[in-house]
């Protein structure tokens, strides 16, 4: 929801193989000026439009960072967002 509130132009790359899949989120967007502050549960800089309808409650990248196996985050105040997700795919038993 981020790369659409915020990102402005963005491009999502799925990447699917027996072992992992992993997300690659670039955008253009304003960028994210504090990483370690948007990773904290709550925080969010969502506009109250976005509030509204439920979205901004402060929980996307903390969630996924307790979710994936690896988030790496390339940011910084008027240079857009990178995100590459990468989940490992674990065999059932």
């Amino acid at each position: 929801m981020n790369v659409v509130m915020h990102g402005g132009d963005g491009v999502l790359i799925l990447t699917v193989d027996p072992r992992k899949i992993v997300l690659d989120f670039k955008d253009e967007g304003p960028g994210i000026e504090n990483v370690e502050l948007a990773l904290q549960e709550g925080y969010t800089t969502a506009a109250p439009e976005y509030r509204e309808m439920g979205f901004g409650a402060g929980m996307g990248l903390p969630n996924i960072k307790k979710n994936a196996d690896s988030l790496k985050i390339h940011s910084g105040k008027g240079n857009g967002t990178h995100l590459e997700i990468s989940i490992t795919v674990r065999e059932m038993s």
